[in-house]
């Protein structure tokens, strides 16, 4: 097998194309001794999943590392652990990934082992059993945790039949319906060369990172069928409100807003709102509502990188006599975006925090695989980790305003409280 479509974007990040479809990325990073990897397969995680068999990848990634075709789980663990190498499994809404950590003299002996638990898992019985029965226990603890029941009515309500609006651990009766089998056709449909993105970060060089892994994955052929994602529904805005009841101490309040996924032109503006409504003791929520009237516990913001359309999320956790006055507040303050420009300091301010915060998510060698691998999976290729702090940095107050307005005027609610205390 020999590499092809070579392209470099700096003197040490290269991106290539092997025969099989393979894309590999490496970063030749030789100050330390070590090699760190991520293995994406992007057409994969619960996008791509049935709803009868909702978190079928999650169970995967816990058993894919219990049997191969010649080693038990503890044949396996016993590998890593003699090498003192990291290895295992995660997915995530848009993708299915596999990471390993090892110093450099071990590399291609992780990476063999990689190879024959990627290419020959066996799926033990017993092992899906037990993992089964993890999973379910999260799920039921997770029904106890006031901030995920939450953001679990949140995303159902935003949602509706979208993949998106399901967990990634699937509910209790749709791990119960996956069995041995389905993991075994998963696999087969999903596990194949032209799916997967191989980003490598560390002591080794491109010539070394081609060799091993032709010699571990250049046999590996596909199946004769492609994979087609099943037609997702329509999402509009719709917005309503959740209440739950809950013994707890607090109560919780989330507003919702559907929005855009990472390839649309305000996926930045919205990354910058973000930053400056909710990330950290600066942020305009933590001042305004737990600073300044004291009405938070806990007070923030997200808004996470989606290949379909995300959400974005404010939420504060308060004492139950200030729900409704913490409500008014939280969506004051996100309404406000819309009415009034933020200052040319205000917006320096956040684009120095969004993009130091992005600058030290880069330090590992892990984190840096991961980056190159994570942008390589949604589309944008390798190129955008230039491309954007280049879009943060030629954001204006008026796009901010204008975002603002398009996105953030029309929340969904989801609250939990211990009391009926709502209109």
């Amino acid at each position: 097998m020999h590499k092809s479509s070579l392209v470099s974007t700096t003197q040490y990040i290269h991106r290539l194309q092997l025969d099989n479809g393979i894309i590999l990325i490496v970063r030749e990073n030789p100050t330390a001794d070590l090699v760190s990897g991520r293995f994406f397969w992007k057409k994969a995680g619960n996008l791509w999943e049935n709803p009868e068999k909702a978190g079928i990848f999650h169970l995967l990634a816990t058993v894919i590392t219990k049997g191969t075709e010649t080693m038990t789980s503890l044949d396996i663990a016993e590998a890593i652990e003699s090498m003192g190498a990291g290895l295992g499994g995660d997915t995530a809404s848009d993708y299915f990934m596999m990471s390993i950590k090892t110093v450099s003299g071990d590399f291609e002996k992780i990476l063999n082992l990689l190879a024959e638990i990627l290419r020959s898992p066996t799926f033990p019985e017993e092992e899906i059993a037990l993992e089964k029965q993890l999973i379910c226990q999260t799920i039921r603890s997770q029904k106890e945790q006031p901030f995920n029941v939450a953001f679990k009515h949140l995303r159902e309500t935003i949602y509706g039949e979208h993949p998106y609006g399901r967990s990634i651990l699937g509910t209790e009766e749709s791990v119960c319906q996956v069995g041995r089998e389905d993991l075994q056709e998963c696999h087969f449909q999903h596990f194949r060369p032209d799916n997967l993105i191989i980003s490598l970060s560390g002591n080794i060089t491109l010539d070394q990172a081609v060799q091993l892994i032709e010699k571990s994955f250049g046999t590996w052929e596909n199946p004769s069928e492609s994979l087609t994602l099943n037609s997702l529904p329509m999402l509009t805005v719709s917005p309503s409100k959740i209440v739950n009841h809950q013994a707890t101490q607090q109560a919780i309040i989330m507003l919702g807003y559907l929005t855009v996924g990472v390839d649309h032109v305000d996926y930045p503006v919205l990354k910058l709102l973000s930053t400056y409504l909710g990330n950290g003791l600066s942020s305009r929520l933590f001042v305004e509502l737990r600073e300044k009237k004291g009405l938070a516990y806990d007070v923030s913001a997200f808004f996470p990188t989606r290949l379909q359309p995300s959400n974005f999320v404010t939420y504060i956790g308060t004492a139950p006599h200030n729900t409704n006055i913490a409500i008014e507040g939280l969506q004051q303050e996100t309404e406000r975006l819309s009415e009034v420009e933020l200052s040319p300091e205000e917006l320096q301010i956040t684009k120095n925090k969004l993009l130091g915060q992005y600058a030290l998510g880069k330090q590992t060698n892990a984190e840096v695989a991961h980056l190159y691998g994570w942008y390589e999976t949604l589309g944008l290729g390798i190129e955008f980790d230039k491309k954007f702090p280049e879009l943060i940095n030629n954001i204006s107050s008026e796009m901010v305003q204008k975002v603002a307005k398009h996105y953030l005027l029309s929340p969904y609610l989801s609250l939990v409280t211990p009391e009926k205390i709502m209109n």
